[in-house]
Order: C-alpha cells, then structure tokens, then sequence
C-alpha cells in the first residue's frame, strides 16, 4: 500500500520500521517540527524524524495542517491510507478523509478505557492489571473510532510505564502490519458507551511523592511515572528521581527510613528500588546509597 506515516516519538519508530520491512511504500512520514533540547537548546528532530531519514524517506514537519495548503500536499500524496501513531497534531476532516482508505490509529490501551494522552501512565498510577494496543479507524472525536484489532498485555506487579512503552510499541508494530494486510476482511468494532476512561495529559505538580499516601499508591505513582517525568523526593535539598520500587510491609510515621531505601507511608510501607539523582544516571538503590546518606525521616 501508499502509506503516509505520522508519528514523533521514539514509541512510533517500532511501528514505522515495520511497514517498511513489510513492504509497504511509505511515501511520506508526518511528525513534529524539530524542538529545543539538550544543554545547548539547539533544535533537534524527534526520534520519527532520524529513523525516517536513515531510511530515505520524505520527511514532512508542518507546525499545524489546518491550512488548505497543508491540506492540499497531504491529499496531493495520493495514500491509500494513513498510520497515525503518537503524532502530536490534531488531524482536520479534510486530512481525515484523504487517503483512499483513511486513516489508522495505534492506541497505547484497551479502548474504550483510557482514551487521551497519557494511556500507559495513567493505566498503572491506577493499578489496572491489563493494558494493550488497539488499531482504531480514525474520526473526530478523541480515540472514538471503531476498533479493527487489538492484543492485551498483562501489567506485572513491578513494571513501569517505561516497561510497557516499550512492550506496546512492539505490539503496535506488529497489529498495524496484520491491520493492513486484511483491511478489507476487517469488520469496524465500535466502541461501547460503557466503560469509557480519559487518561489525562500528566501534570508536573503530580510528580512529588506524598509519603502520608498508601504504600500501594505511592509506589504505582512511582512506576507509573518512570522514567518520564519521574516521581521525586526531596532528600537533604536535592530532588531525586525515584524509578523503581515496589510495596513492603513496615510501619511508622509517614517518610520515616526504615532501612535501606524502605519509607514508611500512609498505610505499609515502600521500597525504592532504582533512582536518579540530579545530573547523574539512573542506578540501583542499593548502589546510590553507597554515596549518599538518608535522613531520618524524608518530607
């Protein structure tokens, strides 16, 4: 098929690589404009942007497409249909409508449930035990299309968003492929009223620890947040990144150190596994306590 690619991310590369070892013509790959980054905040293009120049392939980075011109060169690209995966900009009708056979959406969840930006997130701060990857048929609404395929993973007791992200990408790549090759024997199913969850984009002010919440909370929050933005603590003024961790048994006044790298919380108590501390790489508690000194009791 003449595919259009629109993605930005590194969890859209998987899937990007697939259809080209697939075979299919991929006449154009759509994603974000090149951003700031790095110590110098020189302009650098996302990871879709890199692997889609390593494979020769026309790389388009439109700050918006609601422009008719915009609108003019996509439909212009004659596609037989768009793959649409962690893109970044919000597709028009006109886009929506131009390839021959419209437009697929790979979506980090089980839909209905955790519909919006942050799907993998959000499924593990709530400690949901599945998740999984739907190959949707785009429209206006927000993750509202009729679902083609989908596979489930379980969620294990210690994974982190990080695990998943990169988990489903694989997933991902693999369903868009079959997706396509039985696109005209595939029946839409539409998504049911029931059930329907939002998972919002995630906000700084969530990222701080709370000690004084279940142990079960705090560490979904801490798993849930890793490796980006990162759950933090403050430990003697410096904010450090807590990444891995898992709920312990243990009591005592809320951030009280029991030992280790184990904190009592609201109710149980809370192990850190891994962390990164500022301008340093991640690594094991266990090692990371070797050149630093807990508190009596963390805040």
């Amino acid at each position: 098929m003449r595919v259009v690619f629109m993605g930005t991310p590194d969890f859209s590369v998987p899937p990007l690589q697939a259809l080209v070892d697939a075979g299919h013509d991929v006449v154009c790959v759509y994603t974000q404009p090149p951003r700031p980054a790095g110590r110098g905040k020189k302009d650098r293009p996302g990871a879709v942007h890199r692997r889609a120049l390593e494979l020769g392939l026309e790389v388009r980075h439109p700050a918006s497409l609601k422009s008719p011109e915009a609108q003019a060169d996509f439909a212009a690209l004659g596609a037989d249909v768009a793959v649409v995966v962690a893109y970044g900009l919000l597709l028009p009708q006109a886009v929506l409508d131009a390839p021959r056979l419209g437009c697929l959406n790979i979506h980090a969840s089980l839909l209905p449930r955790w519909r919006g930006a942050a799907p993998i997130h959000r499924a593990v701060m709530t400690g949901d035990t599945e998740t999984g990857v739907c190959v949707m048929r785009m429209e206006a609404g927000l993750d509202t299309g009729p679902v083609l395929l989908r596979a489930a993973t379980p969620i294990g007791a210690t994974d982190t968003t990080g695990d998943l992200h990169d988990r489903l990408s694989g997933m991902g790549a693999e369903l868009i492929v079959r997706a396509l090759d039985r696109l005209d024997e595939l029946v839409p199913e539409p998504q049911p009223e029931d059930g329907v969850t939002y998972a919002r984009k995630i906000d700084k002010a969530e990222a701080r620890v709370d000690w004084t919440r279940p142990a079960i909370e705090v560490d979904r929050q801490i798993r849930g947040l890793s490796p980006v933005p990162g759950a933090w603590c403050d430990i003697a003024g410096e904010r450090v990144k807590l990444l891995r961790s898992r709920a312990v048994e243990g009591s005592g006044a809320p951030g009280t150190v029991l030992g280790g790298f184990t904190v009592a919380c609201g109710a149980g108590a809370v192990e850190v596994l891994e962390l990164q501390r500022a301008g340093k790489r991640a690594v094991a508690a266990s090692e990371a306590l070797r050149g630093m000194t807990l508190p009596d009791r963390l805040g």
